[in-house]
């Protein structure tokens, strides 16, 4: 499965070369197969030298459409910056023919996934670009052009964030020279605009060094992905509004730089959050969780929403407990874990259930203010998924650890080239689809 083999094709044949794919047991075989399928001869034949693939497989319109999908995903390139390239480095391949007995419901069914295809590369593009070009202003300017496919978009700078009592996610910002913004992004399909909405936050930290509690030189240029949350929601709200879903939803982003300052926060400073509660700060270097805790708490006062889901690269130990292909599923209620759970399996965007036992809440208490942004070496993903949990009062929420899978190099899945992966997208709106749209 997911070997390939170039041959020149049989005498009479009207192409110059086949390209056999593994697919697996053909029992097995169903449109995501199709998608890999797809995406695998891409990867093979993307620098052949050929400008046409073209793919047949014994499939009905819908593996058609999720051929088509495969490929436009694993066609994806973030090269603004390039200015030179061997010529055989560049991909030849221009264009893709998906073979099909039923071409019309093929198309059909390849509008929604064309639109979650955008929103995929725009969150990729996200996380792709240089902390000197995405900073949380460009970030915020950027999702404020999402307003032309129907999105409503409010973005709140330091002065309106202050006023509301924002000292956790501001205290995080407050070394860098850029400011910090929040982005409310809303989407009102729903029969009933005023039904209860769906609610995602993004954690955007757009360059990350630690603070004060400065992270080691080595893969630092990394921590430009430190906004994978934010960009993973910037791309559920464009494939909603993209794909007129029927469904009320909201988008928050906490778009913040954490930056080294004579202004910077300091471990052992206390801030007050929005909500009232006050945070010692042990290690600047934990401050995803800072910035989620107002951007949180905002969301449930404002929106009453159905649930919420958080986004974040918030922990170097979900890495060393899952790895970099599964992310970590935290939740107070086992109706939406569940959602989550079947969506990530049907979209290839593995989530594995983490426990939050309460008892290990007491370790992120303070000795001086209500709680420490800290709880220690052990459990450190899921103190810090409790450190959240504090804020979201009684709301059924979910929190995902996607430190390890918004970043791929070298990646391992053929829809997915080195880098950006736009983890997330895919899951979040598979589970609306399923569950929520009405």
């Amino acid at each position: 499965k997911g070997q390939t083999l170039d041959l020149i094709a049989p005498a009479g044949s009207a192409a110059a070369r086949v390209l056999l794919v593994g697919a697996g047991k053909a029992d097995g075989f169903d449109g995501l197969g199709a998608e890999n399928a797809a995406a695998s001869a891409y990867g093979a034949l993307k620098t052949s030298g050929l400008t046409t693939l073209r793919v047949q497989l014994a499939g009905d319109a819908a593996q058609a459409a999720k051929a088509a999908f495969g490929v436009r995903l694993a066609a994806y390139r973030f090269d603004q910056y390039r200015t030179k390239e061997a010529a055989e480095k560049k991909p030849s391949l221009t264009r893709a023919e998906i073979v099909t007995t039923d071409v019309d419901g093929a198309i059909q069914a390849f509008a929604d996934l064309a639109a979650l295809a955008d929103a995929i590369a725009f969150a990729r593009d996200l996380v792709s670009e240089p902390p000197n070009v995405l900073y949380p202003a460009e970030f915020a300017k950027r999702v404020k052009q999402l307003e032309e496919l129907g999105l409503e978009v409010e973005i709140l700078g330091e002065a309106e964030m202050a006023k509301l009592g924002m000292g956790s996610l501001l205290g995080v910002g407050q070394g860098s020279v850029r400011e910090s913004q929040l982005a409310i992004l809303k989407w009102n399909g729903a029969a009933d605009k005023n039904a209860q909405p769906v609610a995602f936050i993004g954690k955007g930290v757009c360059f990350d060094t630690g603070g004060i509690s400065i992270k080691p030189a080595d893969n630092m240029e990394h921590m430009k992905t430190d906004m994978g949350g934010a960009a993973a929601v910037s791309g559920l709200m464009h494939v909603l509004a993209a794909r007129k879903a029927k469904v009320n939803a909201v988008g928050i982003l906490g778009l913040v730089e954490n930056m080294p300052d004579g202004n910077a926060q300091r471990p052992g400073d206390v801030v007050t959050s929005m909500s009232g509660q006050t945070i010692e700060i042990i290690n600047t270097d934990a401050e995803g969780r800072l910035v989620l805790a107002d951007a949180v708490w905002y969301c449930q006062q404002r929106f009453k929403p159905k649930f919420m889901v958080d986004l974040a690269t918030l922990t170097g130990a979900i890495i060393i407990a899952l790895g970099d292909d599964v992310g970590g599923l935290f939740s107070n209620n086992d109706e939406l874990a569940a959602n989550l759970m079947a969506a990530s399996e049907g979209e290839a965007e593995p989530l594995w259930r983490m426990p939050l036992p309460a008892h290990y809440d007491k370790n992120i208490d303070s000795v001086i203010a209500d709680m420490k942004n800290t709880g220690g070496r052990a459990g450190g993903s899921i103190t810090a998924a409790m450190f959240i949990q504090r804020f979201v009062n009684g709301v059924p929420w979910a929190h995902l650890d996607i430190a390890g899978t918004a970043w791929k190099k070298p990646s391992t899945i053929p829809t997915i080239p080195d880098g950006a992966t736009g983890f997330g997208v895919r899951l979040l709106n598979r589970m609306v689809a399923d569950k929520y749209e009405g």
